[in-house]
């Protein structure tokens, strides 16, 4: 199928707000979680950049959000402004319809459902178990917990340690305190202050080496009543790693699990398991279907009413995605608990969602005269207009701005 010059125009006009877009609704998401990162990295003493894993790793769940409110909103917005500069009027006068200008939006729109479909179904899944392995990463230590200033710190094994002061990122060690207690042979401890020390690593990986410079070392132990105290300039304190649990595997919950995997669970008829894996799988199935019924959708709410610039329409189409969005959520989470049917929870929306925009669009393209965002704004004035009056009955004019109007 050949594209014509109009059809490249179009696909200009819907590829920059498309893309611009995604990036917003993307970023928007990822900022709302960066912050919330950002304080349990911290809080768990981890290094910052692991955020950054993090945010990667959570990026295709929010791609697959974002992904239909771009779509949605670039082929909306292209077509206002066809409508807005009388081109859509022109395009009709000379015999275009509607569907032959459908061509372009339902490219783009098969080819990010395709995207989507393989977010949704597999890429998703691993990141997100990726995801759930750093912060258990976090919690157990694994990633090399920072010592933070003027706090004990337990290094495991009975090792105590404290710092005043952190240099280059921890790699220069100020003002240090070490207590650290033989296990294998109870009373025996060893107590250090140092001028200055660094963590280096050893031949055995479950070892650290703490070399210290500079200090002081008392040694206690049941059989000598006077412990012993050495000064020295350098000295190589050995630390034993805590032993690290492994991570789960994956599979622990709907989201790491891919859409093979949930229809081979969703079709194995075992109970509870099969209801929840059937309404994650199915609710990922309608994420990708309803790509194909925005173009619909996003036509008949974005030409305006004749002789109006209202943006009406671009509210209506948002609230109303995003509305779509919460029912098939809410859904799954009834069918994963067994209070709806997992399928008819996800597909009656659906449903329902593809009958309003084709009504719309047969306004748009079929009734002569048809103006669906005409019909919402006189709605909405209606409204307003009683609103109004509502606001005007409980909140009279003050008698002194009648009383300056009439000496006006």
């Amino acid at each position: 199928m050949a594209l014509t010059s109009f059809d490249r125009y179009l696909a200009r006009l819907i590829i920059v707000p498309l893309i611009s877009s995604l990036v917003i609704a993307a970023m928007l998401l990822l900022l709302d979680r960066m912050l919330r990162l950002f304080d349990f990295v911290m809080n768990e003493g981890g290094p910052v950049n692991v955020v950054w894993k993090m945010l990667g790793n959570l990026l295709p769940e929010y791609l697959s959000l974002g992904i239909p409110i771009g779509v949605m909103l670039g082929i909306l917005l292209a077509f206002r402004q066809l409508a807005m500069s009388s081109e859509l009027d022109a395009l009709r006068a000379v015999g275009v319809s509607y569907g032959r200008m459908l061509r372009v939006p339902f490219l783009f729109a098969t080819g990010f459902a395709l995207v989507n479909l393989a977010l949704v179904g597999w890429v998703q899944p691993i990141s997100r178990y990726a995801y759930e392995n750093l912060r258990f990463e976090l919690r157990s230590g694994a990633l090399g917990a920072s010592i933070k200033v003027g706090e004990f710190a337990s290094l495991g094994n009975g090792t105590t340690l404290r710092v005043e002061q952190s240099l280059d990122q921890g790699r220069d060690l100020r003002g240090l305190f070490v207590r650290a207690e033989d296990r294998g042979h109870p009373g025996h401890s060893l107590a250090v202050t140092a001028a200055q020390g660094e963590f280096l690593a050893a031949d055995d990986p479950e070892v650290i080496l703490l070399r210290l410079r500079q200090g002081t070392l008392v040694h206690s132990t049941p059989e000598s009543p006077t412990p012993r105290v050495l000064a020295f300039e350098q000295h190589d304190l050995p630390v034993k790693l805590p032993s690290m649990a492994n991570f789960r595997q994956r599979g622990e919950g709907n989201l790491e699990l891919t859409l093979p995997e949930l229809a081979r669970i969703a079709f194995s008829g075992d109970g509870g398991a099969a209801a929840s894996a059937s309404a994650t799988l199915h609710r990922r199935l309608v994420q990708c279907l309803v790509m194909f019924m925005l173009p619909f959708w996003a036509v008949a709410l974005a030409v305006p009413a004749k002789r109006s610039t209202s943006s009406l329409g671009v509210f209506v189409a948002l609230i109303g995605l995003v509305t779509f969005h919460k029912l098939t959520e809410y859904g799954e989470r009834m069918g994963m608990i067994g209070r709806v049917d997992p399928v008819l929870a996800q597909w009656v929306p659906f449903i329902g969602f593809i009958a309003l925009a084709l009504w719309l669009y047969r306004i748009l393209s079929r009734v002569p005269g048809g103006q669906p965002i005409g019909a919402l704004e006189r709605g909405f004035g209606a409204l307003v207009g009683v609103v109004t009056g509502v606001v005007g009955k409980l909140m009279p004019r003050p008698r002194w701005r009648d009383d300056a109007l009439s000496a006006g």
